[in-house]
């Protein structure tokens, strides 16, 4: 059995791919770029909805809670609309909801899980503080 720091990103071919989803359109095509690949590839696909902290909302505990309230919303629909689609291809996946800035919540989770790449949706500044910081290849999807 290898160990933890054997891990080489891409060693095999793709085995975890990690994409960024927040329910927008680039988000959905970059989710379904990276759902194909992970079909064709046999890889599992980890689906990363970010709970960015930085909105006024998280300043007051009333508007902390109902901000959180209403991610935890965002986030069982996009489980809900993954599942319906994915379930289907035969894909292995699964959702993790991350609190924190995007584009570290994102490389934090293909960290964790060990992923062979990462797929966003092109513009805003998550793509390119990815592109910019990530330690693994990361896909923009147009």
């Amino acid at each position: 059995m290898a160990r933890r720091d054997d891990f080489e990103i891409g060693k095999d071919g793709l085995a975890v791919i990690v994409v960024g989803v927040d329910g927008g359109d680039r988000a959905l095509h970059a989710a379904a770029w990276a759902s194909g690949l992970a079909r064709r590839e046999r890889a599992r696909l980890i689906l990363v909805y970010v709970e960015a902290l930085a909105s006024l909302a998280y300043w007051s505990p009333i508007g902390m809670a109902t901000a959180a309230e209403a991610a935890s919303a965002i986030a069982d629909e996009l489980r809900q609309a993954a599942a319906a689609y994915l379930d289907a291809t035969g894909v292995q996946w699964e959702l993790v909801h991350y609190r924190g800035d995007p584009a570290r919540g994102i490389e934090a989770v293909a960290e964790d899980r060990r992923a062979d790449c990462i797929v966003v949706g092109r513009g805003g500044g998550v793509a390119r503080a990815l592109i910019n910081e990530a330690r693994r290849p990361v896909v923009v999807v147009p």
